[in-house]
């Protein structure tokens, strides 16, 4: 389990460390820098496929991501008596994303390239990148280790492997993971690349979920839900049914969903209502209702992966349905580590209640802002967990 998230100098996180339980609720006000946070995540994660810099470039390129305010925020520039500033000097310019885990952790530095005559001049070079034993950084518990262009590799007896050359813009998480060789690297890519990110769901009436496909097994939702009904379908014949017919039951009490399907192989969901003469299918579903179908598809799936973050699972559902959503999350906790950003507090309250009764470990992290910066409200610099980043 990740204990600590950490990112640094990306839009306005410019020094953001998190603890992390099993179950993680990140709240805060419109602009308080939860989105920058879910993206941060998303970095790290296209790390393992060797997207981060195809990410930033989507993003305006590495200096469009950068921490737009000082490096330094003085106590008089707080207190109002000189304005806010640039100082000359400090840390080499970078963007920084690490986690801290029980077993492997891991951290990437993106700097800024040198001069040259390429057309590709904007992209961000990896400049240091580490993974390491234990959530806290020693140069002992070191096993791969990054420095611009050059990994070392421990061996078993604790010594390091001749240097290997590497491309500045390649992460060593899709180059050397040798099962052989780096087998801590392939444990750790295969980790990340594992986490799951659901950030919205389209509903609308030309939304891929409302499409009959052909089916096929399906133990992991796709991010953009088009193939639910085989989802749905998969948790019934492999999965826990029983939790699909009791979180149907919850939500929509005497109700029941069928997947029907043709000699083609197409499938289609069905809702069975109580008083209707005939299930509804899922281009007569409300928008809100096939939400909470895909949420439970997402949530319930028989795959379960080490972290899953999902972003405003509250959008389009109604209130009553915000406590059977807060159970299903709390069920999925228990096989896999969630992180929730959310600005809903009956369902952050839906959320410590559902935790609570399952004795599932809970963070409430609240984000705000602090001169532009994007800070833990009432975290101070003893309250952060231990961190320390690879020196370049």
């Amino acid at each position: 389990m990740i204990q600590t998230l950490a990112v640094e100098t990306y839009r306005s996180l410019r020094r953001l460390l998190i603890p992390l339980a099993a179950l993680n609720v990140v709240t805060g006000a419109n602009g308080s820098g939860k989105s920058s946070l879910y993206r941060a995540l998303r970095l790290l994660a296209d790390s393992s496929r060797n997207g981060a810099v195809a990410a930033l470039a989507r993003e305006g390129g590495l200096p469009s991501t950068l921490w737009a305010g000082p490096r330094q925020i003085s106590r008089a520039v707080r207190e109002g008596r000189y304005p806010v500033q640039g100082t000359a000097g400090g840390d080499a310019v970078g963007l920084r994303l690490g986690f801290g885990a029980d077993d492997f952790s891991y951290a990437i530095d993106f700097g800024l390239p040198p001069p040259s005559q390429t057309a590709f001049a904007l992209d961000p070079e990896i400049k240091r990148e580490s993974i390491w034993s234990g959530p806290v950084l020693r140069r002992a518990a070191l096993l791969c280790d990054r420095a611009n262009g050059i990994v070392r590799l421990r061996e078993d007896d604790g010594t390091w492997t001749a240097p290997y050359s590497i491309r500045p813009y390649d992460s060593m998480l899709s180059e050397f993971a040798d099962p052989q060789r780096a087998p801590e690297v392939v444990t750790l890519r295969e980790r990340i690349r594992s986490w799951r990110f659901y950030d919205y769901f389209r509903t609308d009436a030309t939304a891929p979920a409302r499409r009959s496909l052909v089916g096929t097994r399906t133990p992991v939702l796709d991010h953009g839900g088009a193939d639910v009904a085989a989802a749905l379908q998969t948790i019934r014949e492999i999965g826990d049914a029983e939790a699909l017919d009791a979180a149907v039951e919850l939500a929509f009490p005497g109700s029941q969903i069928s997947i029907d399907h043709d000699s083609h192989g197409r499938l289609d969901l069905r809702l069975r209502q109580h008083g209707l003469l005939r299930p509804l299918g899922v281009a007569e579903l409300s928008d809100g209702t096939l939400r909470y179908l895909l949420w439970i598809a997402a949530l319930l799936t028989p795959r379960p992966s080490s972290l899953l973050v999902l972003n405003e699972p509250e959008t389009s559902l109604h209130a009553d349905l915000l406590e059977p959503l807060a159970q299903l999350i709390g069920g999925a906790a228990v096989s896999s580590q969630i992180i929730t950003v959310s600005h809903s507090r009956p369902l952050i309250d839906a959320l410590l209640r559902a935790a609570g009764g399952d004795g599932t470990p809970v963070t409430t992290i609240e984000l705000t802002k602090d001169f532009g910066e994007t800070v833990v409200a009432g975290q101070e610099t003893f309250d952060q967990p231990a961190w320390y980043w690879p020196k370049r």
